[in-house]
């Protein structure tokens, strides 16, 4: 019933403006003077409303799988650090094995860390994920640094030899970072590893792992992760903007 009054009311306002913006040309001038005060406040909340809309509505939308994806997908996931706000959405001096949401850990050996990790609202136009990740690195002193995503038990269902596994990101740095993706499928008592290097500087990568190559047992999978791993990482900011992973039946040739 509310909603019904409502646009009754609307209806009527935007009938009574609309016929004192037609008479306005034979209106008495304090009358007139009178009509142009109560205008321009509306218009001052008018253009309010607008402005937060557009601003609002131009954002990726919260929770968004969306996606370009190849032909021949069979399963394709962004992890929920990138589609929706986290809990907790950040941590000063991060030890080693801090998780962010259920998916994303990260590992160094820093004995005195000077790392912090944030959850970010990505608001570029051309974003397709609601969310991002920034880095903040001082002094690193450790051997490695590297983020952990854990696949979706989904990920692993009905994988093979005939698959390709494809890795999309969009990352930006302060200054340039040697970044690898290393891909691990652990199967029965045994880790496939699969290893490729982001092309330095690109901001819009795409990788692909070809399990055809590897000596993988398709019927003991048990977990798969990707490991991010940063070279030199300290005095720099970086920022994964999107991370979106694709399975991809291979070509038969």
């Amino acid at each position: 019933m509310s909603r019904v009054l409502d646009r009754l009311f609307q209806k009527r306002a935007l009938r009574h403006w609309r016929m004192v913006a037609q008479q306005s040309d034979d209106t008495e001038l304090p009358t007139l003077r009178q009509q142009r005060a109560q205008a321009r406040e509306l218009r001052s909340q008018l253009d309010r409303l607008i402005h937060a809309a557009d601003g609002r509505l131009a954002l990726p939308a919260i929770g968004s799988s969306f996606f370009p994806k190849p032909h021949g997908t069979d399963w394709s996931w962004r992890p929920g650090l990138w589609r929706g706000p986290l809990p907790v959405p950040g941590v000063s001096w991060a030890p080693n094995r801090t998780s962010l949401g259920d998916e994303v850990t990260l590992f160094h050996d820093c004995i005195q860390s000077e790392l912090t990790l944030r959850q970010c609202r990505n608001l570029r136009e051309a974003d397709l994920a609601p969310y991002g990740l920034r880095m903040d690195v001082l002094q690193f002193e450790g051997s490695f640094l590297s983020l952990v995503v854990d696949f979706p038990p989904e990920g692993a269902e009905g994988l093979s030899r005939g698959h390709l596994i494809r890795v999309d990101t969009e990352i930006t740095s302060e200054k340039p970072i040697e970044i690898f993706a290393r891909l691990n499928i652990r199967h029965g008592p045994n880790t496939e590893q699969i290893v490729r290097e982001l092309p330095l500087g690109d901001e819009d990568v795409m990788v692909e792992f070809d399990l055809a190559y590897s000596r993988l047992n398709e019927k003991r999978i048990e977990k798969i992760w990707l490991d991010l791993i940063f070279e030199a990482p300290d005095f720099n900011q970086v920022v994964i903007r999107d991370l979106t992973l694709c399975r991809v039946r291979r070509a038969v040739l």
